[in-house]
């Protein structure tokens, strides 16, 4: 019998080569993003395995617990769940980030994480078995200028990630948090609102991770033996370090 992959965020970046790369290890998919077109295009690609398309935005719990209850017999039962949807916006100091790009981080990368999560963990737990696998960030660990609430998200998807596996102590549900580093997709152009000149530059002279990559690793975690579990792991590109600290001089 075929295990079904609950991937968020799906229509790009890490999530699309999630569900390429899980669709050719002959995994059944749910697909959940916010444009359809895409969200058809990808479906269209996947032409061996069941694919379940959904149109959903995670910020919006109503939603999210809607999409959930209305799955089809065929997706009902869910053996993975792939919290990816996230994003970053800005890279302005706190004193002059704006907070509504601080409130979009928080209510995807937080928010959205946990409805996803609270929404299919019942039915695993149940079931005695099932994997939840979040993507975290380098930045939830180490602080850069401009990181600020985007790197506290990540901070939350990492302790949050570390709680469910206490909670979930005794019920056979594997929960791993993955943390990437310098990666090249569309969270650039996001971040900087569409600025493909700015996004580019954040590359410039490099070699980064790639959607691919991940993938890899999300694959592998979620094919260890049923009582193995991945508790975190933190991904660099070769080209990415850590850097000194900081040491502000007076003139």
């Amino acid at each position: 019998m075929r295990k079904t992959a609950f991937i968020t965020g799906a229509t790009s970046g890490f999530g699309r080569a999630c569900a390429e790369l899980f669709a050719g290890k002959g995994w059944n998919l749910v697909l959940c993003g916010r444009r359809a077109e895409r969200l058809r295009e990808l479906q269209e690609t996947l032409t061996d395995v069941e694919v379940h398309t959904v149109v959903c935005d995670v910020r919006d719990r109503v939603q999210v617990q809607a999409m959930v209850d209305e799955l089809p017999g065929s997706h009902a039962v869910i053996d993975l769940l792939v919290n990816n949807a996230g994003l970053a916006l800005g890279m302005k100091p706190a004193q002059e980030a704006d907070l509504e790009d601080w409130e979009i981080m928080v209510d995807t990368n937080i928010k959205g994480l946990m409805y996803m999560t609270r929404a299919l963990l019942p039915a695993m737990v149940a079931r005695g078995q099932g994997h939840v696998i979040n993507m975290g960030s380098v930045a939830g660990s180490w602080p850069y200028p401009g990181g600020n609430a985007y790197g506290g998200t990540k901070a939350f998807v990492e302790q949050f990630s570390n709680n469910l596996r206490a909670d979930l102590h005794g019920t056979g549900v594997r929960v791993s948090n993955i943390e990437p580093g310098l990666a090249e997709s569309e969270f650039s152009v996001v971040r900087f609102q569409g600025d493909r000149k700015k996004a580019d530059a954040v590359y410039e002279g490099t070699e980064p991770l790639t959607p691919k990559d991940i993938a890899e690793i999300v694959y592998w975690i979620a094919d260890r033996p049923s009582h193995v579990n991945i508790n975190r792991v933190e991904v660099m590109p070769v080209c990415q370090t850590w850097s000194p600290f900081a040491i502000h001089r007076k003139e």
